[in-house]
């Protein structure tokens, strides 16, 4: 009773929302010491009405660590909602990733993914074919972000980051905007997902579209 005190004390700026957790929930919670982590989970609780099994996975992922640490849960922004690394999870053996293979993985267990990458994505389609001038690429993924109410361009690649991969999905996100999105849309956004960050790279990318996170396969006999 005097961690559950101690937590109330913590998450009194959100007592309304800590009032709609079940007493399971709040026990998953006692263990936390810090109040932005505890704010996290229980807006995520509230906001995608999670169960206590799902709410203890979360914890268990360290999903608020890998988002960034989030300071103000009330108005998030959609670069602190996409997780680093992304958790893939597959019981393969896997000797050596490609892309191909990465992709499928994806595929294979899509409602896992759109969860490790963040908060409100929605599934569109994978290998989206589109045409620019006269040549033909395709999107890996096409999601949509609810909360911002905007398309988001998955790139996959299985190095790490490279200037190229900035132009190659800033063509992506212009036609997307300009062809598939709505007026009452947001400007789409995109994000890359490799297997090494390069920090230098996106110092000095311009676009604020463009986010970057790395990917770890858990479970693989790689």
């Amino acid at each position: 009773m005097r961690q559950f005190y101690l937590l109330s004390k913590k998450v009194a700026t959100v007592s309304q929302q800590f009032n709609n957790l079940t007493w399971s929930h709040i026990c998953e919670l006692l263990s936390l010491n810090s109040t932005n982590m505890i704010n996290y989970y229980i807006y995520i609780v509230n906001k995608f009405n999670l169960s206590v099994r799902e709410l203890r996975e979360r914890i268990k992922n360290k999903e608020y660590e890998r988002i960034g640490k989030i300071e103000e849960i009330e108005v998030p922004q959609v670069n602190t909602l996409i997780k680093n690394p992304i958790i893939i999870k597959t019981n393969k053996e896997i000797k050596k990733v490609s892309e191909y293979i990465l992709h499928n993985l994806i595929l294979e267990d899509m409602d896992n993914f759109l969860k490790e990458l963040g908060i409100g994505f929605a599934y569109i389609g994978n290998e989206v074919k589109i045409k620019i001038g006269d040549r033909y690429y395709r999107i890996d993924f096409l999601l949509f972000n609810i909360e911002y109410n905007c398309y988001v361009v998955i790139e996959l690649k299985i190095t790490e980051m490279r200037p190229e991969y900035i132009g190659q999905v800033l063509k992506y996100i212009n036609y997307v905007d300009k062809h598939i999105k709505k007026i009452f849309h947001e400007q789409t956004v995109g994000v890359i997902i490799c297997k090494k960050n390069n920090e230098f790279i996106m110092e000095y990318c311009t676009n604020p579209n463009i986010f970057t996170t790395t990917y770890l396969l858990e479970g693989s006999k790689i």
